[in-house]
């Protein structure tokens, strides 16, 4: 069975290498405590300000166990600090694109996204694409509404891809009214996110990428995502800074 994908997206949360640095040997301690049969893979993504500093501390070994380094966005242009090349030197694997935070907070386009996945893939990168609808109301919405908007967010962020091209990203389904920092936030059910991944794969060409969960994820509801097969991993904000909190996700796999 394959693997669950795990993605620690730290946002700002975690501001300083010191930070990092005890929320990675907290997770390393409790993998040793752990030991063999993770049925899990682990991804850290920190902002584009400190990746020079985790790629550094992942290299000299302050999570012995395997991890990858990914980051939370991609500089696109000629003249950038961070752009393809650097990140992948780095030993940036993965790259967040058109995260809900940069669509919806700063007025990122469905073209600007096209762009960067572009980038991360010319420079053989994995991105880990986020969609998902701002608002719905299941009450009301019998989904119709939420899949109209998914499949032309899809389409336009996807444009000009191949079905290789798509096979080679992560989709993270990401309902922003579902997101604690969302005003009038509020769960998704676990059997709703089903529906709507079958419509994601359905809408997507060629071999079906992994597709994952981002909707505010906790201890509380961590195992009533991952308990079902078609839901490939989880994208975890701000649960995943917390040591206890993440710690006790992963008790879950």
């Amino acid at each position: 069975m394959r693997k669950k994908l795990i993605i620690s997206n730290w946002k700002d949360n975690i501001s300083t290498p010191a930070q990092a640095e005890g929320l990675l040997e907290s997770i390393n301690g409790y993998l040793d405590a752990r030991g063999e049969g993770v049925e899990f893979s682990l991804v850290f993504c920190p902002t584009l300000k400190l990746v020079e500093d985790i790629s550094g501390l992942l290299k000299e070994g302050h999570l012995e166990h395997e991890a990858e380094l990914g980051v939370q966005d991609i500089e696109l242009g000629d003249d950038v600090k961070f752009s393809g090349a650097v990140l992948n030197k780095l030993g940036v694997r993965y790259v967040i694109v058109g995260h809900s935070d940069r669509r919806w907070k700063m007025g990122e386009s469905d073209e600007t996204v096209n762009r960067k996945l572009k980038t991360v893939l010319a420079n053989e990168m994995i991105p880990i694409v986020c969609i998902g609808e701002r608002e719905r109301d299941p009450s009301t919405d019998s989904g119709q509404v939420c899949k109209n908007f998914l499949e032309k967010q899809i389409q336009a962020t996807f444009t000009g891809l191949s079905a290789d091209d798509i096979s080679k990203c992560v989709i993270a389904y990401e309902p922003v009214w579902a997101i604690s920092t969302t005003p009038g936030a509020r769960p998704d059910k676990p059997e709703d996110t089903l529906e709507i991944f079958k419509f994601i794969k359905n809408t997507l060409i060629g071999n079906l990428p992994e597709v994952l969960y981002g909707g505010s994820i906790t201890s509380a509801n961590a195992a009533d995502f991952l308990n079902h097969d078609e839901i490939n991993g989880l994208l975890i904000g701000s649960a995943s800074v917390n040591k206890g909190e993440f710690i006790s996700i992963l008790s879950k796999l």
